[in-house]
């Protein structure tokens, strides 16, 4: 008897490697997957103006990073003695103006230098809900007051137009990887939540059929459907669990990378995770042994993935 409903992938023809370069931007399931893209070694910078969730704020962070469009103090805003800028998140917030301002402009070049020269950018849509103030759509509220802001849902039109704008605008020399989040906004309620997932996949397929640059990837139908258990929820019963994100990323690994791809990948992984390794005795012989194999090991994968950065990894076993 089969008890799960798997989803078949074809392997996409255009693979990525570890020449690729590629950026992440949406939700935080966009940094998830850029987490487990670092661990093997992928060239990847994820959400440089951190996480942003609807679709047009997707859209005009793209647009701002693309021309390396850079802040001014007129566009921070305060609450309190809280500077903040309505067009990110709040990991850039803080009391001093000048320096929220400069990592608002370091991210902006960071950014732009990382779009120039990426080849493949992954948008993750997690929401079709906005918050608008005074006509415009803000990607964060910041704690402010609700009566600031006009709540609504993106049309399917609203959506494709922004996303297409980007396919033919500022990515339009770029592949796409889109995908729809998997994480809940239980805020909106169930039913609120269910229309705007369903918003934002009708939008992607509108997306796909129109740009050939823009390909679909299941993530949200992975863990919806085929992961169709509770066990697969971390705890806040919104974002997918560990096992969940790792399930995922074993699906693109088998659409987006060849045999030796994968090998790379986790050669690199496994180096990478014994750097992280504390051991219980320092000083013994089998703990050098093992620091000596393992910088071995790093020095080869060093020789083979030239742009693949393992210095810190090999001063760790040399150490």
């Amino acid at each position: 008897m089969n008890f799960r409903t798997e989803i078949e992938i074809r392997p996409c023809e255009k693979k990525i490697s570890h020449s690729s370069r590629i950026v992440t931007i949406g939700s935080c399931f966009a940094d998830n997957v850029a987490a487990k893209m670092t661990s093997g070694g992928l060239s990847v910078e994820a959400n440089p103006l951190g996480e942003v969730f609807n679709p047009q704020s997707v859209a005009a962070t793209v647009k701002r990073l693309s021309e390396g469009a850079l802040f001014s103090a007129d566009d921070l805003c305060q609450r309190g003695d809280v500077w903040f800028s309505y067009d990110t998140h709040g990991v850039f917030d803080g009391t001093d103006r000048e320096a929220v301002l400069g990592r608002l402009n370091e991210a902006v070049e960071r950014g732009h230098k990382a779009l120039g020269e990426a080849d493949t950018v992954v948008v993750t849509l997690g929401t079709s809900w906005v918050f608008e103030r005074n006509g415009v759509v803000v990607a964060n509220c910041h704690k402010m007051p609700s009566c600031e802001f006009t709540r609504r849902r993106l049309s399917v039109e609203e959506v494709v137009e922004s996303v297409v704008a980007l396919a033919d605008g500022s990515l339009c020399d770029k592949r796409i990887i889109l995908t729809v989040s998997p994480v809940r906004h239980l805020a909106d309620g169930l039913e609120g939540n269910a229309v705007s997932k369903a918003v934002l996949r009708l939008a992607a397929e509108q997306v796909v059929e129109r740009c050939p640059n823009v390909e679909y990837f299941p993530a949200y139908e992975i863990v919806l459907d085929d992961l169709r258990d509770y066990r697969f929820v971390a705890a806040d019963l919104v974002h997918p669990s560990q096992e969940a994100v790792d399930y995922v990323w074993e699906r693109f690994e088998e659409c987006y990378f060849t045999p030796h791809t994968a090998e790379l990948y986790r050669r690199v992984e496994a180096v990478r995770k014994a750097a992280q390794h504390r051991p219980l005795h320092p000083d013994s012989e089998e703990w050098a042994r093992f620091k000596a194999t393992m910088l071995r090991k790093a020095e080869a994968l060093g020789k083979e993935l030239p742009e693949c950065d393992l210095s810190h990894e090999m001063d760790f076993f040399r150490g």
